[in-house]
């Protein structure tokens, strides 16, 4: 079966001229003429990056979802390849419905219609992983409108042929591309995998929509689908079904009487929240998975699906992160600069004044202007070339951020052109800083660290008193060791005066 696929797959590859793409990276430019020479017939009038998209299309689910995460990576490609995989969509067809009916019965080990009392065996979406059909629970299980994720068959063992040879590929891309070290195939190629074997377990997507239902619950902002758990196994996820347009789709937000400017402005901080007060965000917030409520009790709130891809923060990331941002707000480069440096996440003897100087080329011309007349994607790029000239390591949770803030500047550019993103979130930012700072924070870390003050201060005493004695002993232990020291030294001297003085009374007496 391997063999096939990998057949198939270099039959593309020739077709495309991928092979050509690749070898002429090679520092000896022997094997480019090599191949040029073998296929002496090939001759190509498209550009080798609408060639590489139009080649991953032609080779699966795959491979397309993996053209999607690498055009994420802009740190790592050309500009026009990077723009030439963010095209990328899954134009996968629907599988069977009977195919759809089999995969439920084996996860519930009962048909569909013991599970759900409707089920349209039509599917209403449908991608590369899994897709989407609509069903109403049992009356004894509250009889819900739900939405039903059914993953697509025998997918584990297609994406494992596939995985071994992207790796494959990946070995030899990085001993015959000159840039192949620097550019790290196969670890791209490792996150690729662990993604996508994230995205196979239905639990876990169910676990993340939960997970950010919970963050915003009662909010106006974001409404997330409720998970039905009795229903949801690692193959099935049944979630709330939710009601809205598209958010592509103004001209129908417009006749909804939906603000377009606010739902903008929402956008932004629906992500700032997500990102600084949480640190658990949407990594996949393309317009396919937001819609906009119109009912009157959520209207104009954003509605979300699909959380297969979720980004994750630490405290220290979040505070990095919102020095930075407000930082290039108040456009103080030295300390971008040198909060780079501090972190570790530029070599310790980085010239500060450069990096600050590089910094502020790429992010001064941005600023005091409209969002249609900004691209992030650009001004990403540039921000990464800097970072490789100052060899600034880049973090795996911050291509996801990069990634999900593309998305946003997407939808913005779409809703309010106008929209100037730094002032709309400035003072979001300065909000969230005072809050770990202030009186806030402070009472908020007495609440968090309070239970186990409860259980320490009874012991407060006994620890003080062990403290203080073990630090008795280990003031005394090298004084004792000193002086056993100095006692054996003096032993052993003793003993040879007392060696000597025999001997000369013995010689007296000889």
């Amino acid at each position: 079966m391997r063999l096939f696929r990998l057949a198939k797959i270099l039959s593309i590859a020739s077709r495309y001229g991928l092979d050509e793409m690749i070898l002429e990276h090679e520092p000896s430019g022997r094997l480019a003429a090599l191949s040029r020479a073998l296929h002496f017939w090939r001759r190509f009038d498209t550009p080798p990056a609408v060639r590489l998209r139009q080649a991953l299309e032609s080779l699966g689910p795959i491979f397309v979802k993996f053209g999607q995460v690498l055009s994420t990576r802009r740190d790592l490609l050309r500009t026009d390849i990077a723009d030439e995989l963010a095209k990328l969509q899954d134009r996968v067809p629907p599988f069977s419905s009977e195919l759809a009916l089999a995969q439920i019965a084996q996860a519930y080990g009962r048909p569909a219609n013991e599970v759900f009392a409707e089920f349209d065996a039509t599917p209403v979406a449908s991608a590369s992983i899994a897709q989407v059909h609509f069903a109403r629970l049992r009356p004894e299980d509250g009889g819900h409108a739900v939405a039903v994720k059914v993953l697509r068959p025998e997918m584990h063992g297609v994406i494992a042929n596939d995985l071994a040879l992207l790796e494959t590929l990946a070995g030899v891309l990085e001993k015959v591309w000159s840039d192949g070290k620097r550019l790290k195939p196969r670890e791209v190629v490792g996150e690729f995998a662990k993604y996508l074997y994230d995205e196979l377990d239905l639990m876990r997507e169910a676990a993340n929509c939960s997970q950010l239902r919970r963050n915003f619950s009662g909010s106006r902002l974001l409404q997330v689908p409720e998970v039905y758990w009795d229903q949801c196994t690692t193959t099935v996820m049944v979630m709330e079904r939710m009601h809205g347009i598209p958010i592509s789709q103004t001209g129908a937000l417009i006749a909804a009487g939906i603000d377009l400017p606010a739902l903008s402005r929402a956008g932004v901080e629906i992500f700032f929240t997500q990102v600084f007060r949480d640190g658990f965000f949407h990594a996949d917030m393309h317009p396919g998975n937001i819609f906009i409520a119109v009912d009157p009790a959520h209207h104009g709130s954003y509605i979300a699906l699909d959380f297969g891809i979720v980004g994750t923060l630490t405290d220290a990331d979040k505070n990095y992160l919102a020095q930075n941002f407000l930082a290039f707000f108040q456009r103080d480069y030295k300390r971008v600069a040198t909060a780079h440096i501090e972190a570790g996440w530029a070599p310790a003897d980085t010239r500060a004044d450069e990096f600050e100087a590089a910094i502020r080329a790429v992010c001064e011309p941005i600023f005091d202007r409209p969002l249609h007349e900004i691209s992030f994607g650009r001004v990403l790029l540039r921000l990464f070339q800097t970072s490789r000239r100052f060899n600034v390591e880049i973090q795996p949770q911050l291509v996801m951020l990069q990634k999900t803030l593309l998305n946003i500047e997407g939808l913005g550019r779409q809703l309010d052109p106008n929209l100037d993103l730094w002032k709309t979130a400035k003072p979001f930012l300065e909000r969230w800083m005072s809050e770990q700072v202030g009186r806030h924070a402070f009472h908020l870390g007495v609440l968090q660290e309070a239970p186990y003050w409860a259980r320490t201060l009874p012991q407060l005493p006994r620890l003080v008193h062990q403290a203080l004695a073990q630090q008795k002993t280990s003031d005394l232990a090298p004084l004792l060791s000193e002086l056993a020291r100095a006692q054996r030294q003096q032993g052993r001297l003793l003993g040879i005066i007392a060696v000597l003085l025999a001997a000369l009374v013995v010689s007296q007496y000889l």
